[in-house]
């Protein structure tokens, strides 16, 4: 998989369970489910009462301090995301796209604390570029 991908599916993962205790989350769950609908249709349904299901475990978990469980709940979405992303790469834009609309709709005072990433290389000639949002390990010969 694309180390991009799985950097993309790990930040959006967090930013969609961070959106699920939020005034936005139905925008947030409707814009995952269209995604689900557009590559996996037969799961579209499914996807949505996981979503739901979700939600309610991370308002139980945050209201008794639960951050593991918060954690377990991100990690469980990071693997259906990068599932997602690898049928179908060209919707990773698109899964950014409705997590930034998300976050634009939370009311003043009212943030998400999830990981962004932002990156932007130039090389010239021949260069070469190692960028990485998080762990990287090059090994040249």
């Amino acid at each position: 998989m694309d180390p991009q991908l799985a950097t993309m599916a790990q930040t959006a993962s967090t930013t969609v369970v961070a959106l699920m205790a939020t005034d936005v989350w139905q925008h947030t769950r409707d814009g995952v489910v269209a995604l689900w609908r557009r590559v996996r249709p037969g799961q579209a349904e499914e996807v949505g009462s996981e979503l739901e299901l979700t939600r309610a475990e991370i308002l139980a978990a945050r209201q008794d301090g639960d951050t593991l469980g918060e954690q377990a709940l991100a990690g469980e979405w990071q693997g259906r995301l990068r599932r997602l992303l690898i049928a179908d790469p060209d919707i990773a834009q698109e899964l950014l796209r409705v997590l930034e609309e998300s976050r634009a709709l939370l009311p003043a005072g009212q943030e998400v604390q999830a990981p962004v990433v932002h990156m932007h290389a130039e090389v010239p000639g021949s260069g070469r570029v190692y960028q990485a949002g998080r762990d990287q390990h090059i090994t040249e010969r």
